[in-house]
């Protein structure tokens, strides 16, 4: 008996929101796929709003990896939440589009990560989930290419950022739940 593993590109999400719009399509040229996470959170969207504009301090995920071994902060920042396009978002991102208490939309854009991960272009989308709970949901566009070692590339490249994103999402509900504003 073979065990069949899940598909990587969608974690957590409801049939609704994987044929939903979201800020980010278009932004990415060429074949792209499409990958999903999501977590419900027990806590208001200004809450979990202003969780996500920690980001542009810290990744929030697994920081010996991806945070250079610091600690990504448990109290919230303040000015974390003054928004302007063009800012720098987990480092390797640059802000595209936000609307307050609604989404945060980047693009990969620093050279070494475009060449390292391809393109991405991604939302972070907040919306109210009955009294004091909100729907985190995160759109990712991913350019693809064509061939059996880019197919097996992009699979792997899912597994990866779902195991990151996954750990990303959980946090920072946990610190919207416990921590909150």
């Amino acid at each position: 008996m073979s065990a069949v593993l899940p598909d990587p590109r969608a974690w957590g999400t409801r049939p609704e929101e994987l044929t939903a719009a979201y800020p980010c399509d278009g932004l990415l040229s060429g074949p792209v796929e499409e990958w999903f996470r999501a977590v419900t959170v027990r806590a208001d969207r200004a809450t979990v709003f202003r969780w996500l504009c920690q980001l542009k301090i810290a990744p929030y995920s697994y920081d010996l990896l991806d945070n250079f071994g610091r600690r990504s902060p448990r109290a919230l920042t303040p000015g974390a939440d003054a928004l302007e396009i063009g800012q720098r978002v987990m480092t390797i991102f640059e802000l595209t589009g936000f609307e307050r208490d609604r989404h945060l939309t980047m693009v990969l854009d620093t050279p070494w990560a475009r060449r390292a991960f391809g393109g991405f272009a991604l939302s972070y989308t907040v919306e109210d989930e009955g009294q004091d709970a909100t729907r985190l949901v995160v759109k990712l566009l991913v350019r693809t290419g064509s061939g059996p070692i880019k197919a097996l590339r992009g699979r792997g490249m899912a597994w990866g950022d779902l195991m990151m994103m996954r750990c990303q999402l959980k946090t920072l509900r946990e610190l919207a739940e416990t921590v909150g504003r």
